[in-house]
């Protein structure tokens, strides 16, 4: 079974839930846990778990679930993961904690798209099961939300410093999501009455003391004014001494925050930039799409007229010649398995590579001596190449690898120099790419 990856697929918003709940460890794991099963299989609307994954995958059965745990109980702790074959992806962990630790149960679920979730009646669904677990397990704090909009949030420190929140928790609603849990100790907190009387589409106290609240129908739709607007409504009902104006405010800028953008890229670098923002994290992306449409590459200036080309100052034209091959075949041999394309010496393997150098960090993560010895001749000598294939250029070898030149149409490009500025850093990569020295070469062959 070959199940989605759910990191390794396209980078976009997802519904995320955690559960922390409490169980009975002196009951019988396969009975204590049932009811969560059930609850799982008869509301996951769409994107119910195929795989079950312990030590091995196994397709999704209860016996397998329980081979699972079995399987990989560690002393005082045990753990499975649950995924699917099929779209949507989910990426989901519950761990149990078991004595001498305090019995307790922990569910991360993630569901790949959001947009999955724009439906009432799935949305229901969701709801329903949360509602079955923390009627059966008690909890702390559960919550359902937007992943990238949680991220915004600061999840769970909410700004404290980590001691901070370990010594204190959940002792106050910091935020409110979607979908809220709130176990018996927050709600006497806040106040029964109060939170009972909280302004949502659904509110609920449960049998076992929690309180469930849910701030508007559907999940996905969490950053439409209307669902902000409730959202602060909610919040500011439970906190009152939150000015709701200042709540809907930061609300408002988080929703802009992650807010489409239109991209609008300079055209030699839309490819290349459109794989470095596919790569951003979805909760920085449309910030990123604006910062990249303002920003402007810089004309290539490692360039001369062609009257002022330096004349060859080796002794064997060939030998030299041989020497850029061979330099080149270097690059290939560093990328031919991250990037294949690299065998083509072709426009769209410079793209590639100034793409792979980038996601990689690669000025930043490898020894200078290295960049410098090694890198910047295999990059110059393969961009030198493409140049000559692909344009029409000729190489006019010099002693000095940054004074030899291709001649392309009335200009030589000093392809050894472009390399060392592009190795310079993170954003030198893109303020000197491959790509671009390449289509402004191209428009100038002739």
């Amino acid at each position: 079974m070959k199940v989605l990856e759910f990191h390794d697929s396209k980078n976009e918003d997802y519904l995320w839930l955690s559960f922390q709940g409490a169980f009975d460890s002196q009951a019988v794991l396969d009975i204590e846990l049932e009811p969560l099963f059930l609850a799982l299989e008869q509301h996951a609307d769409g994107w119910m778990p195929d795989v079950v994954n312990g030590k091995r995958q196994r397709k999704y059965a209860r016996t397998a679930i329980w081979k699972a745990l079995d399987e990989r109980r560690d002393g005082d702790s045990t753990a499975f993961g649950l995924y699917r074959t099929k779209w949507p992806a989910i990426d989901s962990r519950l761990w149990l904690w078991l004595p001498p630790q305090p019995p307790e149960l922990d569910i991360i679920l993630k569901v790949k798209p959001l947009s999955f979730f724009a439906e009432t009646e799935r949305c229901r669904h969701l709801v329903e099961m949360v509602r079955t677990w923390a009627s059966r397990y008690p909890v702390s704090h559960a919550v359902a939300h937007s992943s990238d909009d949680a991220v915004l949030t600061d999840f769970p420190n909410f700004g404290r410093d980590k001691e901070t929140r370990r010594r204190d928790g959940f002792n106050k609603v910091y935020e409110l999501f979607w979908l809220n849990v709130f176990g018996p100790k927050l709600v006497e907190s806040v106040g029964r009455e109060r939170m009972l009387s909280t302004p949502a589409w659904r509110v609920e106290e449960l049998p076992n003391g929690c309180v469930l609240l849910v701030t508007w129908p559907t999940a996905a739709d969490f950053a439409s004014d209307e669902a902000r607007l409730a959202q602060a409504r909610a919040h500011a009902h439970l906190r009152p001494d939150l000015d709701f104006s200042t709540v809907l405010r930061m609300l408002r800028e988080r929703s802009a925050v992650l807010a489409p953008v239109e991209p609008r890229f300079h055209p030699d670098m839309a490819p290349l930039l459109s794989r470095v923002v596919d790569r951003t994290a979805s909760h920085e992306r449309q910030r990123k799409i604006a910062e990249l449409n303002a920003w402007q590459p810089p004309e290539p200036e490692e360039w001369r007229p062609a009257g002022s080309a330096l004349p060859p100052d080796v002794d064997d034209i060939e030998r030299a010649l041989e020497h850029y091959s061979l330099l080149a075949e270097h690059l290939v041999a560093l990328l031919h398995t991250e990037v294949p394309s690299v065998f083509d010496a072709s426009p769209e393997s410079l793209t590639d590579a100034d793409f792979y150098f980038w996601h990689e960090e690669f000025p930043t993560r490898r020894l200078r001596e290295a960049i410098d010895q090694r890198a910047v001749p295999a990059i110059g000598a393969y961009l030198g190449e493409v140049l000559v294939r692909h344009l029409g250029g000729r190489w006019i070898p010099r002693k000095n690898l940054e004074e030899a030149q291709v001649l392309v149409g009335n200009r030589v490009w000093l392809p050894f120099v472009r390399a060392r500025h592009y190795m310079g850093s993170r954003q030198s990569l893109l303020d000197y790419s491959l790509t671009r020295l390449y289509r402004v070469a191209e428009r100038h062959r002739s």
